[in-house]
């Protein structure tokens, strides 16, 4: 799989420009002509788009807002993302199948097997995504949908069905159903994807033998990373092509540092430049400005709605929790910043297990912080245990931006 060149990325953007009403407003708007993108090294320039101004676009103008460049009659699948935004289905003939390929083969599928996928085929594209994938890798597929757990465990037990896709909590749930009834279901290996996959969750299918790729996809820009260690870094693939950047400026982070994922896609259908997922990830890059986008990794860490920026640097609640998490005693965190003397403070509150003294936790959570975080926490502040209370908000940000 080998990365696109500059002079793809210019014919595309020229393309769309041409091609897509939305693309050119979009460059018009931002002083820019395709002929200012010579190459990767120029996206920058033009303005992320977040996802969610689609549901603006397509408002104004149905019901795609522009962003198409065919005629509607030549769309041949309309699925749904929340919002709405209806999201028109690529034509086959460009998608990039090897990616999904790819993805299926890390994860242990062979052609041949019988495969249960219980990722939906309803309104959204997962189901459809992967089935094409497992048919052109030379699988027999069962549709399963979601739902109707009782059949599922049936079907995969008469057919012998020896890999699983769909969300990681249903196929716990079939493998523990299927237990619970004295049933020895053939799944061991499976890919997962649509919401977190925590580690007791991996552990408890691992523990039934099952051998897991996690993976990272969108409805807009299918899959985009794969985890199969079982550690935090998502591998990114080739292509679509994924930036991490500050929500901020849109300029792109440093290795270890938290930003948005903002995508471009190649698609002479759809074409999405630069469109900003929400998603927050830690920026993994072996060899900074130099690595393909294939070398690269993702530690997704939540959504951009969630961080706050201390002393320019985004600091999501899932990334200080997973901090505070390696201290043994610490229960719960919560992060404020306020802004004494027009300086940044960054109190870190920890909510301690029963009998652990704060002078035991203090100087390693602001160590596991500031490595993980990559920020400085000025004070540590130690409550009992439940005194952070249900349902409080991993970062406050108690500065005043305007009187």
């Amino acid at each position: 799989m080998m990365n696109r060149s500059d002079t793809q990325l210019q014919e595309f953007i020229q393309f769309a420009y041409e091609k897509a009403t939305a693309v050119k407003t979009r460059f018009d708007q931002a002083g820019l002509t395709p002929n200012d993108i010579r190459g990767m090294a120029d996206l920058v320039k033009i303005p992320v788009f977040p996802k969610d101004h689609l549901i603006q676009l397509q408002q104004a103008h149905p019901p795609f807002g522009g962003m198409v460049t065919v005629p509607r009659e030549q769309v041949t699948h309309i699925f749904f993302s929340p919002g709405p935004i209806y999201e028109p289905a690529p034509a086959p003939d460009e998608v990039n199948w090897e990616i999904s390929l790819e993805a299926l083969r890390l994860s242990g599928f062979r052609p041949g097997e019988i495969v249960l996928n219980c990722f939906s085929y309803h309104l959204v594209p997962a189901g459809f995504l992967f089935d094409g994938a497992f048919t052109r890798m030379g699988c027999t597929v069962v549709p399963g949908g979601i739902g109707n757990s009782e059949l599922q465990i049936k079907m995969a037990y008469d057919l012998q069905a020896t890999g699983y896709a769909g969300t990681p909590s249903f196929l716990l749930s079939l493998l523990e159903k299927a237990k619970e009834q004295g049933i020895q279901l053939a799944i061991d290996h499976a890919i997962v994807s649509a919401e977190p996959l925590l580690p007791p969750m991996r552990a408890a299918i691992e523990a039934f033998g099952v051998k897991i790729g996690n993976a990272y996809a969108t409805a807009e820009f299918g899959i985009l990373a794969l985890n199969t260690s079982g550690g935090l870094a998502f591998q990114l693939f080739a292509e679509p092509l994924v930036e991490v950047v500050d929500p901020d400026t849109g300029q792109p982070v440093g290795p270890g540092e938290a930003g948005e994922i903002v995508v471009t896609n190649f698609s002479h259908i759809y074409p999405l430049i630069r469109i900003g997922t929400g998603d927050m990830a830690v920026n993994v890059d072996p060899n900074p400005g130099h690595s393909a986008q294939a070398e690269r990794g993702i530690i997704l860490v939540g959504r951009s709605g969630d961080a706050v920026k201390v002393r320019g640097m985004f600091v999501h609640p899932n990334q200080l929790g997973f901090a505070a998490r390696q201290v043994p005693g610490v229960l719960k965190v919560q992060g404020v910043v306020t802004q004494p003397e027009n300086k940044d403070h960054f109190v870190v509150r920890a909510e301690l297990a029963e009998g652990v003294e704060c002078t035991a936790v203090t100087i390693p959570l602001q160590e596991m912080v500031k490595n993980l975080c990559r920020v400085r926490v000025d004070e540590v502040e130690c409550l009992p245990p439940g005194g952070l209370g249900e349902n409080v908000a991993g970062m406050v940000d108690g500065r005043v931006w305007a009187q």
